[in-house]
Parts: C-alpha cells; structure tokens; sequence
C-alpha cells in the first residue's frame, strides 16, 4: 500500500511538529505501508527525517501565498493522488473532492464554536474562520475517515459535521525536550517583591486566550500584597495584542509584574520555563490544547480555565478558573500561590499523565487507523 500525505497547509505550529514526529517514529512496514509520499513546500520538507520509504516532493505552488497553494490542492492534487496513492491523508483538515479513501484530521476548534467564532465581529479573520468552517464541514463529511485529538472536539464537531466514514480520536504526543521533573515548589513564605512567584502563560495572544483577564487577576494579587509577576510569552493577533498592551499600561505602566515578551523560540526559553513557578493556561477554545500538554510535561504546576478539552487532558492534576472572570482566576490562583503542598501535588500528577502521550504512540495508532480505513474501503 502506498500512503499519500497532502501537506499544502503544512506550514508551522502543531501542524508540522504533529507531521514530523509521526513520520520520524513510524515503521511503516508494520501497517503494510510500502512507501509514503509527501507533498509539500520547501520549508515543511526539509524538516522531515530522510528514509527508505520516504518520497518528498516538492511543489513550487506551495512555496507561495494561500491562493496559490488552495489551486494547486484543488486543481492538482486529486490527480496526482490517483496516480502516486492508494490512501490519501490530509491532516490540515481541508482536502479537494476528487481522490478516495480519504483521512482527515479535525484541527481547530474556532470554526465550530459559534460563541468563540462571534469574538471577530465582522473583519478578515473572522471570513476566513467561516471559510474553515465550510472547508472542513465538507471535507469530514465525504471522508472515508476522520481523526479528532480529543473526545471533546469529537463531540462537538459531530454535532455539526455529518460524519459517514470511521472515526479515531488519536492524541498528539509531547516531544522529548520539552519533558522535566517536577521541582520543589518555594513557599509563598520565601518569595518577596524582589523574588516574587513568578508565573508563566505561553501561547498565542488571541481573543479567546483572556491574558488581559489573567494581568487583571494577577494586578488584584499584588495589590492584595502578594509578591508575584507574569510573563506572557507568544506571536499575537493585533487586535488581541493591543487589547493587553492596553491592560498593561493601565496595571502596571512601569512593566515590573505584568510583561509581554513577544515570540520566543523554545531554543530561547530556558530562562523563563527555569525562573518560572506556575503555569497559567488561560484558552476557551481549543481542539488539542498542545501548550497545556506541554507545560504538564515541564513539571509546572497549573493553573487551567476550565472550558472545552481541558479537563479531558489535565484531570484532577491542576487547578481550575473561568478564564472571562478576573474574580475567578484570582481566587484559584491566591488558593495556589497560598499551597505550596497542592501545587507539588498536581506538578506530579501532571507531569504522570503526560507519559501517557508519546508521539510513539500516535504514530502507531494514526497508521493503524490508516490501514483499517484503506482495507475497508477496498472490500479487503
């Protein structure tokens, strides 16, 4: 069987590390898988593992703006498919008609929670988030299997998505870099304005992240006397950056407890995830919350909102707020900061659950999902 891979929308982010970690662990000879072929741009290929039965082939179109690589899926790519596949596998979860079976994977969750959706208003970014919608509506629909990451967007996405064809809920992994022991948790005692608790939010700035909530909460905790500081650590959506810049500037104009660092590549990161006590994850909207899976992989101690996938992912090993109610994040946090004993117990028990996803893991059940879709759909 020769598996087909569509990476025109394969850029960055969870997208590629997702990509690039299957195809590193992978051994396709166990799912009867002769040879795999991707194709993609420049930059996503250069990023894969060479190997035997790795075909890379590279599309100039897909080196170039969104009009041009959504032409070349569209127009391109089912026959290239019929002629170079047996099974095609799309998991930037928008594929062209024209080529089956067909694999999908379910990505996002803005396009499919209306209240998070109506945050935009009527701007750019809220057409394109409707566009995904319709993209990917239509392409689980036709698909001859679908891949959601947790039971909570496979619920929700269904409830809009007639899905026909068979379904896995398949978890990401974490990678290894990114996994540490829990360290020993400073009293709230030893901590003072010159060395303050020091949390840490890393993730996009966006609208439905609420990191101006959490600079409101953490603003009333020093205010209340406790010695602590936040960094917020990420790329930005402008409206949403300028919404906290904004808060900042308000709360702390002098930039001593409340700072936005920007983009930092995780190469960078190690003084902030070492100086850093607890993990705030402040998201209402996410399909598989990496960043949350991540810092429990870290050891932190966290301090999570509690909407969609979330509680799926961190269980009892965290602790939980409304992120839309600055009262709320405040009182979780102050019961937190006030613990140390609590907060060593949930950094080891989140950082126990997050053995459980390896991208070992998700490679094995992602070609063995791949398998039993191709077999089923040739009557084998």
């Amino acid at each position: 069987m020769i598996l087909g891979i569509d990476a025109s929308n394969v850029r960055a982010g969870g997208a590629a590390t997702h990509l690039i970690n299957v195809l590193a662990t992978v051994k396709p000879e166990h799912y009867g898988v002769t040879q795999v072929v991707v194709w993609g741009n420049r930059m996503t290929l250069a990023q894969l593992s060479d190997r035997p039965w790795l075909e890379k082939i590279h599309c100039a179109s897909l080196d170039r703006a969104l009009p041009f690589r959504l032409l070349w899926q569209w127009f391109r790519l089912p026959a290239l498919a019929r002629v170079h596949c047996d099974v095609l596998f799309s998991p930037g979860g928008n594929s062209p008609p024209g080529f089956a079976p067909l694999v999908t994977m379910s990505r996002s969750m803005l396009p499919f929670d209306r209240r998070e959706h109506s945050r935009y208003g009527v701007c750019l970014e809220a057409l394109r988030i409707l566009l995904l919608r319709w993209g990917q509506t239509r392409t689980f629909e036709r698909a001859q299997g679908v891949i959601f990451l947790t039971r909570y967007a496979h619920d929700a996405v269904r409830k809009i998505a007639r899905v026909r064809g068979d379904v896995a809920i398949i978890p990401h992994g974490v990678e290894e870099r990114f996994r540490a022991a829990p360290r020993p948790q400073r009293a709230l005692a030893e901590c003072s304005r010159e060395r303050p608790l020091r949390l840490l939010y890393v993730s996009i700035i966006d609208l439905y992240k609420h990191p101006w909530v959490v600079a409101e909460a953490v603003a009333a905790l020093r205010e209340a006397g406790i010695p602590l500081a936040i960094d917020f650590v990420g790329p930005a959506y402008p409206p949403a950056l300028r919404r906290l810049k904004a808060i900042i500037a308000q709360l702390d104009p002098g930039g001593e407890f409340l700072r936005y660092r920007g983009f930092i590549p995780f190469e960078e990161m190690h003084a902030l995830r070492d100086a850093a006590d607890i993990f705030v994850f402040a998201s209402s909207c996410e399909n598989m919350p990496n960043i949350l899976l991540e810092a429990m992989a870290s050891g932190f101690p966290i301090a999570c909102a509690r909407r969609g996938p979330m509680e799926e992912i961190l269980a009892e090993a965290g602790v939980y707020f409304d992120p839309e109610d600055a009262a709320s994040i405040t009182k979780t946090l102050r019961t937190f900061i006030e613990d140390a004993e609590l907060r060593a117990r949930c950094a080891e028990a989140a950082y126990r659950r997050a053995q459980e996803y390896t991208w070992d893991r998700c490679a094995r059940e992602t070609f063995a999902f791949l398998e039993r879709v191709a077999r089923s759909s040739s009557g084998s």
